[in-house]
């Protein structure tokens, strides 16, 4: 039986700029009303699981 072989594993993009990009989420958060936060926090890190990820994760 002829088994093909696996190639080498595919190395994602390096997440870098995605998870600054997804910090950037948290920019002025200080001086937003407080009801903001929870929001601003979801959409981080919603933005950080998708980096690290390596992809869309389709929730938000």
């Amino acid at each position: 039986m002829n088994v093909p072989k696996p190639g080498p594993p595919i190395r994602p993009a390096d997440p870098s700029a995605a998870v600054e990009g997804a910090m950037a989420g948290l920019d002025g958060l200080a001086g937003r009303p407080l009801a903001e936060h929870v929001e601003a926090f979801e959409r981080v890190h919603a933005a950080l699981t998708d980096a690290l990820a390596g992809g869309p994760s389709g929730g938000s």
